[in-house]
């Protein structure tokens, strides 16, 4: 099974695209075809342009959550029984532990449970979200639309998300990469070299010394640096569970370089599609910012969003707390005021998360072409800096022997 992203035209016109996997191009084309979708382009997906998959709790990928919902939502429309849908896709999904919530759900519906109902037995695989659309569904008579949109939910959550993931792989390869250069040429070429440089007794550059007391120390003292490293990784891991430390990570992760700009957009992406996607379900908008903030990975946000539906409650406009929680771009709060006075919110924050999500797009594919140069450039750097430190010597040595 390889994994292939598409373009593709929807039949009004639009233009949809997305990832999936699929034994070649040809049966994506078909599987396409049959959702009434025209493919434009197809291509198999590499290691670095794969979208990374981001687990929603319980083993389950959001675009495995996705692909759920998008053929629940197709054999529904076919006439076909939701006992029947949920054991025909319990026996074809591969993720076992989808698969035997599935089964789970199919046993409770059985029983003559709501399918709302049933899948609350399993929360730790159906988000929130989810089930929320599905009572919708159920009450309105609409479940096939219900999880078509929820299909769409979650693939473009799980496409936004991994793309600023992918984004931050680069320095992550980059700042490892380097490491593992610096180490091996310590350890393996520089020491062949030192004897030699000993021998000769001459006052050695000051970046050939340096190299050679690095060199000593990864050789000599490698326990140090080791329990450096677990001390720092065991650090790092207790102080994100305590409240302050993700309070300082939440602040981090909007406020660094490049990649902070590229983190608000992502928010505001995913709090726009998800708020739209719970209010066309008639929630009202204090409950939906509450599962809204239940989703939210940086704490800043997730308080923020508690606080607005807090002052929801006492009959403030969701977009003032918004606002004055300094979080969101301006655009997020304006759009949703003027939702709020047109009575069309559900639009304009669909609006926006297309916008944002656009943004996003284009952000990660500007950061990964930009990368690609100043890793070739950070990594020239530094092989250049120790073949200068271990040929200096010997340069200096040669010019020496030639004036004699």
């Amino acid at each position: 099974m390889g994994e292939y992203s598409y373009i593709a035209v929807m039949q009004d016109g639009k233009e949809k695209k997305g990832t999936m996997e699929a034994k070649d191009a040809e049966r994506v084309r078909q599987q396409l075809r049959s959702e009434g979708l025209i493919a434009t382009e197809i291509k198999e997906q590499n290691i670095l342009t794969r979208d990374i998959n981001i687990s929603l709790g319980g083993g389950v990928k959001a675009r495995d959550l996705g692909v759920f919902c998008r053929q629940l939502s197709s054999i529904i429309k076919a006439g076909v029984t939701i006992v029947q849908a949920l054991g025909m896709l319990a026996e074809q999904t591969e993720n076992k532990a989808l698969a035997k919530a599935i089964r789970d759900t199919q046993t409770a519906v059985e029983m003559g449970e709501t399918l709302g109902d049933a899948m609350r037995h399993t929360k730790s695989v159906y988000p929130t979200i989810l089930i929320n659309m599905v009572d919708a569904g159920e009450a309105s008579g609409s479940l096939d639309i219900a999880f078509e949109r929820m299909a769409t939910h979650f693939e473009k959550h799980a496409r936004l998300t991994g793309m600023v993931k992918k984004a931050m792989i680069y320095p992550i390869v980059l700042i490892s990469v380097a490491i593992v250069v610096m180490i091996v040429m310590s350890v393996v070429v520089v020491p062949k070299f030192t004897s030699m440089f000993a021998d000769m007794g001459a006052q050695l550059p000051l970046i050939t010394r340096i190299v050679m007391g690095i060199s000593d120390f990864f050789i000599h003292r490698w326990y140090i640096a080791l329990t450096l490293v677990v001390i720092i990784v065991l650090f790092l891991r207790f102080f994100t569970a305590t409240p302050q430390g993700k309070i300082f990570f939440g602040k981090v992760a909007v406020k660094m370089p490049i990649f902070g700009k590229l983190n608000v957009k992502s928010v505001s992406a995913n709090f726009s599609r998800t708020m739209s996607t719970l209010l066309s379900t008639g929630i009202s908008v204090a409950t939906a910012l509450e599962i809204t903030a239940r989703s939210m990975n940086n704490i800043l946000y997730k308080q923020a969003l508690e606080q607005a539906r807090y002052e929801v409650e006492q009959g403030v406009p969701t977009s003032t707390p918004l606002r004055k929680s300094g979080l969101f771009p301006p655009m997020v709060h304006h759009m949703l005021k003027i939702g709020e006075e047109t009575g069309n919110i559900e639009d304009m924050l669909n609006k926006v998360a297309e916008y944002y999500e656009e943004e996003v797009e284009l952000t990660t594919q500007g950061l990964t072409a930009a990368m690609e140069p100043a890793i070739i450039i950070v990594m020239a750097l530094i092989v250049g800096t120790l073949v200068l430190a271990i040929y200096s010597p010997m340069i200096s040595m040669y010019s020496n022997l030639g004036n004699l």
